[in-house]
């Protein structure tokens, strides 16, 4: 799977053909969106810059993008999205699964911020989760990590600081949306099947798209 991009455009029928794209290598033998671009186009500040696309995939409703798997970002076609998130998600809500002692209370109290302000960027979540305070931004940032693995938030987009007079000032910050609103928004129904008939869906996708077996068994523990 020897794949070469330059452009948005080209990244984009890779993720829709692949179904599968981390940012990062995170699968032995399968492409990723930095293996696939060159290394000098990254942070560019150009149309050809990978770091710029990561977001835009998700903005555009091409592709769902977190932490999803792993810990690391991806980006799950729209096509693969729906059978993804019966795999790695769960049917009970977040409030069910905090009842029952599966998630965690900080995790909880950044889901019902999001759910009430779909969109809200990392700085107005941070500051609204009462969780500004140096010591508690590894807290924050393991709670929004844990709402990615089971797919309940995605991001949704990045949001630019900007002056009084609307001009750009510093770093970019990230935007997040429930995984219901986003899926909704883009038109992208739920599926059918259980979790198992969906991991079967999944497994003989990649085992069509990908002749290396060491990457399919990869996968295969990934989707566990």
């Amino acid at each position: 799977m020897d794949y070469k991009v330059k452009t948005y455009e080209e990244a984009v029928k890779i993720v829709e053909a692949i179904g599968l794209l981390p940012l990062a290598p995170l699968i032995p033998d399968f492409p990723s969106l930095n293996s696939i671009t060159s290394e000098e186009s990254w942070h560019s500040g150009t149309e050809y810059d990978p770091w710029n696309w990561r977001t835009k995939f998700s903005t555009d409703g091409v592709a769902g993008y977190g932490k999803f798997m792993k810990k690391k970002s991806v980006l799950v076609s729209r096509q693969l999205l729906p059978y993804v998130k019966k795999v790695l998600g769960y049917n009970d809500s977040v409030e069910e699964r905090y009842d029952n002692g599966n998630v965690s209370k900080e995790a909880l109290h950044l889901y019902r911020i999001i759910n009430q302000e779909e969109g809200i960027d990392t700085r107005a979540l941070r500051t609204k989760a009462e969780m500004r305070e140096k010591e508690k931004k590894k807290i924050f940032e393991q709670a929004l990590v844990e709402l990615q693995g089971t797919m309940d938030i995605v991001i949704s987009g990045i949001q630019e600081k900007r002056n009084e007079d609307g001009e750009k000032n510093g770093w970019s910050s990230t935007s997040f949306e429930t995984y219901d609103s986003w899926a909704k928004r883009n038109q992208i129904e739920s599926i059918g099947l259980d979790r198992e008939d969906a991991k079967r869906y999944l497994l003989t996708h990649f085992k069509n798209v990908c002749s290396n077996e060491t990457a399919v068994k990869k996968l295969e523990k990934i989707l566990v």
